[in-house]
């Protein structure tokens, strides 16, 4: 029997933290919760509670926000997929985030290109909950802000340092000896990024719950993947599943994989091993492990499933 007990994080256990990144002070930013589920994340705060620090190839976290509270310009050297679990959201792009804009609803899911700033703030009426794919183990190495952010930063008492770690002015820290602060980007950095507008990001990027559900009704809809609708090569593939694409046969891949439930409640069977799983929660499966996922009740049933490919993490695919 093996005991998966330790791979499943239950969505009412998430322990958020709310001084993740340097926008922690600034107004607008300093009521939004960050969550490393899996993986090492790339939060600047030695405060971040990591659930399950196994490597997978990629991480998964999730960022939970009060209604109007954004989260500020940043990019990454490596995908960053999200998918809406709970609320609406607008995510913006470009140098100061007026280059394109696009909202997601519940279900929702969205492989941002790299090598763009990008932003997201929840626009409903509720607090919200956007679950994220990171693409590497060390997700790409941390996090890249557009300079205003620093510099607003500094202004409410966060000092991001060259070594990737936040210091707090107001709880009398300072850089160490030897550390200096993250430099800006150059002027002429700035100038080599793209700003592609709403119609240049939404045909390869972004996919719709409905559609989606439509897609899946014999079989999983690859998301993102060579071959995907989404077609990318992140060192991940995505899947989705509904009640009508999954089945009893268990299955297994060479990699880690991740159950991540939209709706409904999904049974996850393996040798000698059963459990449910609710919206929100987090499941990691070994590879070569066996395993199958059904709902367990009537009524909208969906999972993202996300399977590590070998595949290099890096910059988007242009295959």
């Amino acid at each position: 029997m093996t005991d998966l007990s330790d791979r499943i994080v239950r969505y009412g256990e998430l322990i958020p933290c709310k001084t993740a990144f340097i926008d922690a002070h600034t107004p607008g930013s300093d009521q939004k919760e960050n969550f490393t589920i899996i993986g090492g994340g790339v939060s600047e705060s030695p405060d971040q509670h990591v659930h399950i620090g196994l490597p997978h190839g990629f991480n998964i976290g999730a960022a939970g926000q009060p209604p109007r509270v954004r989260n500020s310009l940043h990019d990454h050297h490596t995908a960053e997929a999200f998918f809406v679990l709970k609320g609406k959201w607008r995510f913006f792009w470009g140098r100061w985030g007026d280059a394109g804009e696009v909202v997601l609803e519940e279900g929702d899911i969205f492989n941002i290109p790299t090598g763009i700033f990008r932003g997201f703030e929840n626009i409903g009426t509720d607090y919200g909950m956007i679950m994220a794919i990171l693409g590497g183990d060390d997700a790409g190495g941390g996090v890249m802000w557009a300079p205003q952010v620093i510099e607003d930063a500094a202004d409410h008492g966060l000092i991001l340092g060259e070594n990737g770690k936040l210091y707090d002015t107001k709880r009398q820290q300072k850089l160490p000896d030897g550390v200096g602060p993250m430099p800006l980007m150059s002027d002429e950095e700035l100038a080599k990024r793209p700003e592609p507008t709403t119609a240049d990001v939404l045909p390869n990027h972004v996919a719709r719950y409905w559609d989606l559900y439509a897609l899946a009704d014999k079989k999983p809809a690859k998301v993102i993947g060579e071959h995907g609708l989404l077609r990318d090569k992140p060192g991940f593939e995505v899947d989705f599943i509904t009640r009508a694409s999954s089945t009893e046969a268990k299955h297994q891949h060479k990699y880690p994989s991740v159950l991540m439930p939209m709706r409904g409640h999904w049974r996850v069977t393996w040798d000698g091993g059963e459990t449910i799983l609710a919206p929100g929660d987090t499941m990691s499966v070994p590879e070569n492990l066996a395993h199958s996922a059904v709902p367990s009740m009537t009524g909208e049933a969906s999972l993202y499933h996300i399977v590590a490919t070998g595949d290099p993490a890096g910059k988007t695919w242009q295959g």
